[in-house]
C-alpha cells in the first residue's frame, strides 16, 4: 500500500469509528423505500463496494437502487469520447446476479456519463452505454458544478454556462429521443441554466441532484439565510416544468456547510430533519412528491451520517403527509424517473 493509500485508508477507519458511535434503529423497517443515487468505488484505500453498502443498508426494506456516475473505471484505450463506458460496464459486471440481504436489486439502474457536448455523435456513446449496461443503463448524469471561488471543490472539470451551450443541448434531445434520463449537479446559483435547458428540451426528463447545490462553506460560509432565499427563489421556477424531478438529499456533504462531520458523535435522525426541513418544505412545495424523491448519496454523504439516520430523518420529514404522498418519496417517484 502506498503511502497516499495509507492514508485514505486511515481516513476511511475514522469515518467509520465515529459513524459506529451512532445507535439509531430504523424506523418503520419494513417501509419499502428506493435509493436512486449512490456510488461504488475502489479508490486505493478507499473503497467502498457492495458488502460495504450492502452492511450500511441491511435493515432498510430496500426495494432496489441506482448507481450515480462518479468517474470510476473508465476504459484505458480507446476513443477518449467512449472510455466512461468503462464505469457502465463495470458496475453492470460487479453487482450482476447480485442482491442485498433484503432482496435489494442492486444498481438496478445505472447513471453514466457521456460528454453532452458531443451534440448529435453523443448518440454513439449512448448505444455502447446501453449495450454495456445489459438493460441497467437509464441515463447520464452531466455534471456542471461550478463556482467561481477556488474554496468550493468542484469534482469534475466544469466552466459557467454548460448547459446553456447549443451542443449540450443539442447532445440532451438524443437522450430525449432514446427515452432516457438527465441527471444534472450544479450549485444554487446555477438552477436557471436547468430551467433554461428543460424548457429548451421539453421532452427530456431531467433531475436535479442533491437539492440543486445550496452552499455553505467558502465564500457562502455564515450566509445561511441569504444564500436559502436566493436558492428558494431559483427552486421555484421549476414548479410549472413538469418535465424536472428533484432528488433531497446531498445536504451531508460538506459543501452544504452544516459541519456534522466536526461534532463528537454523528447527528441523530431528529437533529437532520430539524435543520433540512425548510428545504423539504420548499422542495415539497415546488415539486410535490410526484415530482421529488429521496437519496442517499452514499457515500459521500457518509462523511456527515448514518444511513440509517439518513433515512430516518427522510421518515420524520414525510410523517405528516399522507400514504401515498410518502411512498411517492420513498420509492414510487424514483421508480418511475427510472423506469425501474
Amino acid at each position: 500500500m502506498t503511502p497516499m493509500e495509507a492514508e485514505a485508508a486511515e481516513r476511511q477507519q475514522r469515518w467509520d469509528d465515529w459513524l459506529n458511535l451512532s445507535q439509531e434503529v430504523p424506523l418503520d423497517p419494513n417501509t419499502p423505500t428506493l435509493d436512486p443515487h449512490h456510488h461504488l468505488w475502489d479508490r486505493g484505500g478507499h473503497t467502498y463496494l457492495p458488502d460495504q453498502f450492502n452492511a450500511d443498508a441491511k435493515d432498510h426494506a430496500l426495494l432496489a437502487t441506482v448507481y450515480v456516475e462518479c468517474r470510476s473505471r473508465y476504459w484505458t484505450h480507446g476513443p477518449e469520447h467512449l472510455r466512461p463506458v468503462g464505469e457502465t460496464q463495470y458496475v453492470a459486471e460487479l453487482v450482476a446476479d447480485r442482491t442485498g440481504p433484503t432482496h435489494t436489486s442492486l444498481c438496478a439502474g445505472i447513471v453514466g456519463f457521456a460528454d453532452l457536448s458531443l451534440g448529435d455523435e453523443v448518440a454513439a456513446v449512448l448505444q455502447a452505454h446501453e449495450e454495456a449496461g445489459q438493460s441497467r443503463f437509464k441515463g447520464i448524469r452531466y455534471a456542471s458544478a461550478w463556482d467561481a471561488d477556488p474554496a468550493i471543490h468542484a469534482a469534475y472539470p466544469s466552466h459557467a454556462g454548460m448547459l446553456r451551450e447549443p451542443k449540450v443541448q443539442a447532445g440532451a434531445r438524443r437522450l430525449a429521443e432514446r427515452g432516457l434520463s438527465l441527471d444534472t449537479w450544479v450549485y444554487f446559483h446555477q438552477l436557471d441554466d436547468v430551467v433554461t435547458l428543460a424548457r429548451t428540451c421539453p421532452d427530456l426528463v431531467i433531475v436535479v441532484d442533491h437539492c440543486g447545490g445550496p452552499l455553505g462553506i467558502g465564500p457562502y460560509a455564515e450566509r445561511r439565510q441569504e444564500v436559502f432565499a436566493d436558492w428558494r427563489s431559483a427552486i421555484e421556477a421549476f414548479k410549472p416544468l413538469n418535465n424536472v424531478f428533484v432528488k433531497f438529499g446531498g445536504l451531508a456533504m460538506p459543501i452544504a456547510g452544516f459541519a456534522w462531520r466536526k461534532r463528537p458523535e454523528p447527528p441523530t435522525s431528529q437533529t437532520l430533519a430539524e435543520a433540512w426541513r425548510p428545504y423539504f418544505e420548499v422542495c415539497l412545495d415546488v415539486f410535490g412528491p410526484a415530482r421529488c424523491m429521496f437519496e442517499s448519496n452514499f457515500p459521500v454523504d457518509r462523511t456527515g451520517c448514518s444511513y440509517t439516520s439518513l433515512w430516518n430523518a427522510f421518515k420524520i420529514l414525510a410523517n405528516p403527509l399522507s400514504m401515498d404522498e410518502r411512498n411517492a418519496l420513498l420509492y414510487q417517484t424514483a421508480q418511475q424517473v427510472y423506469r425501474l
